[in-house]
């Protein structure tokens, strides 16, 4: 039907014509904007952006001329769109920090890793760098195609002849419809020497092409953390890069320490980064740094981070890579277009497609060379063919009526071409002496040997592969340069532990099942009989119970009385002051009320060959590998009790300790741990000693040769006795005495097994703590009662003991010795 003679209506599906236009659409942005070709490794701008600084003769050795005159030329002659996204592709490629090989040599402001803009196009000018030349090189010999421009006035090259392997030495990245680009720059001499290997030998195992390739190489340097992501990346195309920055601790006057940062991980922002390390310093989400500056200049990149005088230095570096792009993951999507249809590659196939581009156009630019020296051949024999019969052909010439009738009688005299005898026709006068024809003479002869050699070259694959690999060594040795990016071996996430310092803390938990922590610098060494420091308030109801040495880092096992494990992180324990009650263990942990902790180990793995060695208030005794609490959940069974026993002690040992129990009434028994075979977690255990009516076992420790059984009484009085004293015997004795016991030092209220440099922590129910060395504790025989090694107030009693674990070496090695 016609409507007002404009033409036919032709009904459409709307869901349809939608479909279409944006198919039509998706692909534009494709194959014409955000995606670059695998020969070239350009976008359509970036082409047309080279190939028109070429047209303007804007060479290395030529002056720079303004950008705003690039881009008009570009805009008005190859690319339909605005001026401002041509000239942001023409300043990223101009970036030393964005390119690792850049295009364009810029003058002027051209922004910088800050994120900061460029001049304005009238202010800054540009021109081709030296290594943008070898992308057009050779583009007069017809290696590649032209197309018409947007509006038909003028010829494109379709792709450039590109000898360089740009889209790996300098990547790429865009976003386009449905899909995107992520390819990280390389480093020159690597990506050749693989082209090379691949010359030389296609069949190349990815192995060797991974020994070559070693990883990404950015501008700014930075660190890879591990060669996985690599692996994955150039095997599938896709894959995850872990970079970090460059970054040491430097002493500072005064005992402090300062961060400095020199490389960052590619495209990261370091205005930005600074920003937002300030940010996270006034939101107290990482403690210790004192002031961040920019001290970066020409000498290159340089932040420093200055720390507080308590601060640890490895604990910030941790918190910064965590929260802050100081580490960043490049995300690697090697797409390109491949014959106009983008394709995922691995790096094997990148090379390859570069390689078969090579060919085409070095056979292309052979074949032209080819044509030109035949033409040349051609035109120089007809001169010669002049030259010997210079007379008749000069006669001809003055004979024929004008220039067509030369041209002709020429032909038809000496079977010439039209070509020929057109160069004859335009031959100066001067070419007719004898040094000429020598010259002539010698031109054919080396016209010849040039097509003989063209022609062999165009006739062998391998010759034209050979041709190839020599000119990328040429380009190997004119513009390569050493790895900027460091590879190291893989480390892991930063976990929660790196981000709190390392530190020896002591932890208290009270009757009534209060926690915390604190650094055993809280405690004051004093000699025996002093009275001791507060160490938490207690109601009067509540008493400390439990005190054991632990670290930040290590994990905290909590047996309860009832036989079952929980865990903490010594760092989950909130920290509290000296007089501080601390925080209900029934708030951290899923613990029923009913139960109470009844000891604590603190581990730092669960490697096999390592036991828990329990003892239980009835006497009874069991043994299970530490392996079987490596676990995530909470309230996992230790032991099984009967309705009657409770669960006294746990140690960690190595399977062949000598065992200790002491009882409630000054009964001990030694044994060896060989002598109770390991049981699982479900176990109830066997007999470790048998007791006296009213009896129960208070303590358990491992009974070391040479070393003293240091007991301490309820009512404050202690002795040290050595091992050897305690004989020993077989599991389920009876045992000996270990003290003897009056009214005025009362029952057994703990016991350890310690050396003369030892130190101890006593505290009483009331909370008060006392932290002495061991020397100072009199050493007598079992039977002795002791001597006051705390005095307490009226109605006060020692409720718990522990051994302080000898402080870390200078290179941070774990105490000899486990806590307790």
């Amino acid at each position: 039907m016609a409507v007002g003679g404009l033409g036919k209506i032709i009904p459409i599906e709307l869901e349809q014509e939608m479909r279409r236009s944006y198919i039509d659409y998706a692909m534009s942005v494709i194959v014409d904007r955000a995606l670059p070709d695998v020969r070239d490794g350009l976008k359509p701008v970036q082409r047309r952006i080279l190939h028109a600084m070429s047209e303007m003769g804007l060479r290395p050795d030529r002056p720079f001329r303004k950008s705003a005159a690039v881009v008009g030329e570009v805009v008005g002659k190859y690319h339909p769109h605005g001026d401002a996204p041509v000239y942001e592709a023409m300043v990223r490629m101009a970036q030393d920090f964005n390119y690792r090989y850049p295009l364009v040599q810029g003058h002027g402001n051209y922004g910088s890793i800050d994120g900061d803009p460029p001049a304005a196009m009238r202010y800054t000018e540009a021109r081709l760098s030296r290594i943008a030349m070898e992308m057009l090189r050779d583009i007069e010999k017809e290696t590649v195609d032209f197309v018409p421009n947007y509006d038909g006035t003028q010829q494109q090259p379709a792709v450039l002849p590109a000898r360089i392997p740009n889209l790996l030495i300098n990547g790429a990245s865009g976003i386009a419809v449905g899909m995107a680009t992520n390819i990280p720059p390389h480093n020159l001499g690597e990506i050749i020497d693989a082209l090379v290997l691949l010359i030389d030998h296609p069949d190349a195992s990815d192995e060797q092409l991974l020994r070559i390739v070693k990883g990404p190489d950015f501008p700014g340097g930075a660190i890879i953390m591990g060669t996985e992501g690599i692996k994955e990346a150039y095997l599938t195309g896709r894959g995850h890069i872990r970079v970090r920055a460059r970054l040491s601790a430097e002493p500072m006057g005064g005992g402090r320490t300062r961060i400095v940062v020199t490389e960052l991980p590619y495209m990261v922002n370091k205005a930005a980064l600074i920003a937002k390390i300030a940010d996270l310093v006034r939101e107290h989400r990482i403690e210790g740094i004192s002031e961040v500056r920019d001290e970066s200049d020409r000498e290159g990149l340089r932040i420093a981070i200055e720390l507080r005088r308590d601060a640890q230095p490895q604990v910030v570096i941790n918190r910064l890579f965590k929260h802050t792009q100081l580490e960043d993951t490049f995300g690697v999507i090697l797409l390109a277009l491949v014959n106009g249809k983008p394709e995922v590659l691995t790096l094997r196939q990148a090379l390859r497609h570069y390689l078969d581009f090579q060919l085409e156009v070095v056979t292309r630019r052979t074949r032209f060379d080819l044509d030109k020296a035949r033409d040349r051949l051609h035109i120089v024999e007809g001169l010669l063919i002049a030259l010997d019969h210079i007379d008749e052909i000069i006669a001809l010439i003055r004979s024929s009526e004008d220039e067509g009738a030369a041209r002709q009688a020429l032909m038809e005299r000496f079977s010439l071409s039209e070509r020929q005898a057109n160069a004859i026709l335009e031959m100066q006068l001067r070419r007719l002496t004898g040094l000429e024809r020598g010259k002539l003479e010698q031109e054919r002869a080396e016209l010849v040997k040039t097509v003989e050699r063209l022609s062999a070259i165009l006739g062998d694959v391998d010759e034209l592969y050979r041709l190839i690999k020599t000119e990328l060594l040429e380009i190997r040795q004119r513009f390569a340069d050493p790895r900027r990016t460091e590879i190291t071996e893989e480390q892991p996430e930063v976990s929660e532990d790196d981000l709190v310092a390392l530190e020896d803390i002591v932890i208290t938990l009270t009757h009534n099942g209060y926690i915390k922590r604190q650094p055993t610098s809280t405690y004051r060494n004093q000699r025996r009989g002093g009275r001791g420091v507060t160490a938490m308030a207690t109601r009067d109801e509540d008493f400390a119970e439990h005190l054991f040495v632990a670290t930040t880092h290590t994990q905290v096992l909590l047996f309860t009385d009832r036989g079952k494990m929980y865990h903490l992180k010594g760092r989950e324990i909130p920290e509290a002051s000296r007089g501080a009650r601390g925080t209900s263990i029934y708030n951290l942990l899923p613990m029923p009320s009913d139960e109470s902790v009844a000891a604590a180990i603190a581990v730092t793995d669960f490697d096999q060959g390592r036991y828990l060695f329990m003892a239980t208030r009835n006497g009874i005794v069991k043994k299970t590998p530490l392996s079987e609490f490596a676990t995530n959940r909470q309230g996992i069974i230790a032991c099984n009790l009967d309705d009657d026993d409770r669960l006294v002690g746990v140690m960690l040992t190595e399977g062949s300790h000598e065992i200790l129990l002491v009882t409630r009434r000054g009964q001990a028994a030694r044994f060896n741990e060989a002598d109770v075979r390991p049981m699982g977690r479900a176990a109830r255990g066997v007999i470790g000693v048998r007791l006296d009516e009213g009896d129960y076992v208070v303590a358990m420790d491992a009974a070391r040769r040479g070393a003293d059984v240091l007991i301490v009484t309820e009512r404050g009085y202690g002795k040290r006795t050595p091992v050897e004293e305690y004989r020993l015997t077989r599991r389920g004795g009876k045992g000996v005495r270990a003290i003897g016991q009056s009214p005025r030092n009362g029952p057994v209220a703990g016991m350890k097994v310690v050396e003369d440099d030892d130190e101890l922590m006593v505290i009483s129910a009331r909370g008060i703590m006392i932290r002495l060395r061991v020397s100072d504790v009199s050493r007598q025989g079992r039977g002795a009662r002791g001597v006051v090694v705390m005095r307490l107030d009226e109605g006060d009693l020692v409720a718990a003991l522990a051994q302080v674990a000898a402080s870390r070496d200078e290179n941070g090695d774990e105490p000899a010795q486990e806590p307790g």
